[in-house]
């Protein structure tokens, strides 16, 4: 599309945009616009907080358990290094195979508690997100918004209500 086409384009359509908000239907009422800022919303909304300490307390005794062997690989890479000139061939042999079969579990464990924890998230992100669409939606149609924005570039803070989702959400309890 040559640039004078999509200048045409973009010009018709912000007219048939600012033509529609004006229609007879429209002509005393004006539009209420809101913006959402999503990532302040997850960052600081009572649900994501009880969300992470949630997932760290079930997923604490496992992570744990991977840092206990990833030290139990770091000590026997160390003991192999230490003695390998003194170890007898078969000896250093068996020890390196034992490191080895040690970090494959390690390995294997480590890529099984990544994979369920990001789906833990996962799941807890969506049910987070529900809650706080719900609370816009409920926003929106008591306080008569037209239309509210989660991502833009730029949003004037007068329209914000970032703020007051997260205190809804707060509100609204678990």
């Amino acid at each position: 599309m040559s640039s004078i086409k999509r200048l045409v384009t973009v010009s018709a359509f912000a007219f048939a945009f600012s033509a529609g908000l004006s229609t007879p239907g429209m002509a005393n009422a004006e539009t209420k616009i809101g913006f959402v800022n999503s990532q302040k919303i997850i960052n600081e909304s009572p649900q994501a907080a009880r969300a992470k300490k949630r997932i760290e307390k079930d997923y604490e005794k496992r992570d744990q358990d991977l840092q206990k062997m990833a030290k139990q690989l770091q000590t026997l890479q160390e003991a192999i290094e230490k003695n390998a000139l003194t170890m007898a061939e078969t000896e250093r042999r068996n020890k390196d195979r034992e490191f080895t079969d040690l970090n494959r579990d390690f390995q294997r464990r480590q890529r099984e508690f990544r994979e369920d924890l990001s789906q833990r998230q996962n799941e807890e992100m969506a049910a987070i997100l529900d809650r706080v669409n719900k609370a816009i939606k409920q926003i929106a149609e008591a306080d008569k918004y037209d239309i509210i924005f989660q991502e833009a570039v730029y949003a004037n803070p007068r329209i914000d209500i970032t703020d007051k989702v997260i205190k809804a959400l707060g509100d609204g309890g678990k």
